[in-house]
């Protein structure tokens, strides 16, 4: 038994990464909570936007939301607040992932999920239920052991031009998978669980080819290749937004958030892992937590998809009464188009 503890305290010894050896931390931490503020807003403005044009146009976006909605946000006041809202997280979560590792910053995020749980009960009207709790402190608490053991084994390395062209290989499939899934079958059906997945995966890859990028230009190493991943990035980014937006017309913004917060961290630490390398000194222990970690994370989103009050209400499951601002019951729907 002492020589198992022997063992492992010099483990942690000799890869701790954290704020004991990398003061860095100290400011890349602090920054992807900021970020994480600002995105919990931002997306709550961003629905109302979404709810509000569609209610205007008296269209529907499950399907995928059309050029007229789309160019119609543009004039929404809220949503314009929201996307500068979700720029500023941008900034934030790039000033730390330059400071910072990528697998200790990126799960920082899903604090985002509990603020933005909190607002969106206060603006619809839905408390959270029971379910709907032990949901997120599943989805926020395996993210939070997560990173927790990330920041004790977590390293950088270089990054190759086989690991690079690995990444956007990667990608290309991704986006061709995902792509032609919602082209051929699922705009025809309204999958919320679907656009907050495919977006959590492609923002996974944004960040991670953010990371890279970042990296790249600070050693003053842009190529072609590094253009490659910024085009790579945009692609990503710009298809990710869109499902972000889709997924804000047939889910609750809590919702959305959950799946970004959990999905998109655990897409760039699994690429952070197997392909950079990051945690290629991390023991067996450090493994096993991540996976343990990253599976009651996913649960707790499936879980929230499922009982979330928002949902459930619309699918007439329970009896929840919604008070509106005179104290009287509302319409039964609450979804965006209600409000």
């Amino acid at each position: 038994m002492p020589l198992f503890l022997d063992v492992s305290l010099s483990d942690v010894t000799d890869n701790l990464v954290g704020v004991f050896k990398d003061p860095a931390l100290l400011t890349g931490i602090p920054l992807a909570l900021l970020g994480a503020l600002f995105m919990s807003f931002g997306a709550q403005y961003q629905h109302r936007g979404v709810a509000k044009v569609e209610r205007i146009l008296g269209e529907s976006g499950a399907g995928g939301l059309s050029m007229r909605q789309l160019l119609y946000l543009l004039r929404r006041p809220s949503w314009v607040m929201g996307t500068l809202m979700l720029g500023l997280a941008v900034v934030c979560q790039l000033g730390a992932l330059s400071v910072a590792p990528l697998i200790v910053v990126q799960p920082l995020g899903a604090i985002s999920l509990v603020i933005t749980t909190l607002l969106n009960a206060h603006f619809s009207g839905h408390k959270p239920t029971a379910a709907s709790i032990r949901s997120i402190i599943a989805a926020v608490g395996g993210i939070f052991v997560f990173v927790t053991i990330a920041a004790f084994v977590a390293t950088e390395t270089p990054v190759t031009q086989l690991q690079l062209w690995i990444i956007l290989g990667l990608l290309v499939v991704v986006l061709l998978a995902l792509g032609s899934l919602w082209w051929l079958w699922i705009r025809k059906h309204s999958k919320p669980l679907f656009y907050i997945v495919a977006s959590g995966i492609l923002y996974g890859f944004v960040a991670t080819l953010a990371k890279v990028i970042i990296e790249r230009v600070k050693a003053r190493d842009v190529d072609l290749l590094t253009i490659a991943c910024a085009l790579g990035l945009i692609a990503a980014m710009v298809l990710g937004a869109y499902f972000v937006q889709t997924a804000y017309s047939v889910g609750p913004p809590d919702l959305v958030i959950a799946g970004l917060t959990v999905i998109d961290p655990i897409v760039a630490v699994l690429i952070g892992l197997i392909v950079l390398q990051e945690a290629a000194t991390a023991g067996v222990w450090a493994l096993v937590g991540f996976g343990v970690a990253g599976a009651v994370s996913i649960y707790g989103v499936i879980s929230l998809a499922r009982n979330h009050p928002q949902i459930v209400f619309d699918s007439q499951q329970v009896p929840i009464t919604r008070g509106g601002d005179d104290g009287s019951p509302q319409n039964p729907s609450s979804g965006p188009g209600s409000r």
